[in-house]
């Protein structure tokens, strides 16, 4: 890695953890919701129900212990902190792979497929499908924000995406992308022709 690539650790301090559970349980919504049925918005009790699934879920301990089994490195590229996973797969000649989360997602969603992409063999695949994993956090999400300047649209980050490959001396690589991320993906593909393997957008 080049030296402008700092390790990261996720910590989340209980201070925080019980102000973000405060803030959910104390959520008050309208009595009538503006939409019966759910057929264009979400309804009042759905909302309520996920609210107070949230508040209980909100432990930390178990996603951050899970999230710091995994490598993760922290660069400043145009002026925004940016963070990422990266995760080496075991097997020479592994293609690196860059995947972008959508909004209003983060690289959590990521976990569960980060393993047999790595390490298809143990995971019941082929050891010739594996990856280098990078899962990079949208500037302004999680670990890479918050944002200073306006202007991160799809062609920033995806310029971005490309200068995080470069510093982690990948020439050539694949990306996929869902919601938000297929547009940054996209972009990746016009910004970097020359270094391009091929691309899933969802």
């Amino acid at each position: 890695m080049a030296a402008t690539v700092a390790p990261f650790r996720v910590e989340v301090s209980d201070a925080t953890l019980d102000d973000l559970r405060r803030r959910l349980d104390g959520a008050r919504f309208p009595s009538r919701s503006p939409a019966p049925g759910g057929t264009t918005a979400p309804t009042t009790p759905s909302c309520a129900t996920s609210s107070s699934t949230g508040a209980t879920a909100t432990t930390g301990g178990a996603t951050e212990a899970r999230l710091n089994r995994l490598e993760h490195g922290i660069t400043d590229i145009d002026g925004q902190s940016v963070h990422f996973l990266h995760v080496r797969s075991p097997v020479p000649g592994a293609l690196p792979l860059v995947l972008t989360h959508g909004w209003p997602g983060s690289i959590v969603e990521f976990l569960d497929v980060i393993g047999p992409l790595a390490d298809p063999a143990a995971h019941g695949g082929q050891p010739g499908d594996a990856f280098h994993v990078v899962c990079p956090s949208l500037p302004g999400y999680a670990f890479s924000g918050p944002t200073h300047d306006r202007g991160w649209d799809p062609g920033r980050i995806a310029r971005a995406w490309a200068e995080l490959m470069r510093r982690l001396d990948y020439r050539q690589y694949g990306a996929q992308g869902g919601d938000w991320g297929s547009f940054v993906t996209s972009q990746l593909a016009l910004a970097t022709p020359s270094t391009w393997s091929g691309s899933t957008s969802t």
